[in-house]
């Protein structure tokens, strides 16, 4: 099941998102890629259809190197306002950036806990001859019955969902990062993970990732 998307057609909305740089690369450096995505959601619910949508407001260095949404909604999962995302390589440093960031978004998916809702989630990722790096900032974001989250979370900040006669039903990774074979840094700002398995036990299972971005110098950073 797929949902339609509102798109700002040919207008990027501006956002307070800056390119970070966290070092100078020779010119004569291997160029490397990178892409941003602000939405992804893969979930089978309990007594509905499967839902799939996205990545949406998908940006890479390949092309588009940016790209915006006015808004996005998942009926059930997940509600959000302007998405930004962009790509970039410096042409002259080989240096690659990327960034994504979701602005009000709400969890409907994760009712029970209470509000699960936040201000804005930003997510930056680069990837520079001395290596990768990157991060992830939550405004106002809230975890239902968890509580306000914190606003620069550290790496890999994971938290358990447990609901009464439910047991654990959810993994919630904040600032998730991720060092794949290739090279390459994945980012994840907020990376929802329901626990159903075999029967769909528990609300479902699946993923739902919110900013996700991943850079890749070239191939002497595997790590």
């Amino acid at each position: 099941m797929r949902f339609p998307i509102v798109r700002r057609g040919g207008v990027l909305v501006l956002a307070a998102v800056a390119a970070l740089m966290a070092g100078v690369v020779p010119a004569s450096a291997a160029p490397g890629d990178g892409s941003a995505y602000g939405v992804d959601v893969d979930v089978a619910l309990l007594h509905v259809p499967a839902v799939h949508a996205g990545p949406l407001a998908a940006a890479s260095t390949a092309g588009p190197t940016s790209d915006s949404l006015a808004t996005a909604a998942v009926p059930g999962v997940l509600t959000a306002g302007v998405v930004n995302t962009s790509a970039h390589r410096d042409s002259n440093t080989g240096a690659v950036t990327a960034s994504a960031s979701t602005a009000d978004v709400s969890l409907p998916l994760l009712a029970a806990l209470g509000k699960v809702e936040a201000k804005l989630i930003v997510a930056k990722c680069t990837a520079t001859q001395s290596g990768e790096s990157g991060s992830a900032t939550l405004t106002d974001a809230k975890l239902g019955a968890y509580g306000n989250l914190a606003v620069t979370p550290s790496k890999d900040t994971k938290i358990t969902i447990r609901l009464r006669n439910l047991g654990n039903v959810a993994t919630v990774v904040l600032n998730e990062q991720i060092h794949n074979h290739d090279g390459s840094l994945t980012v994840n700002a907020v990376h929802l993970h329901l626990l159903g398995g075999p029967g769909l036990t528990g609300i479902g299972s699946g993923d739902v990732i919110i900013d996700r971005k991943s850079t890749r110098l070239n191939s002497s950073h595997i790590t």
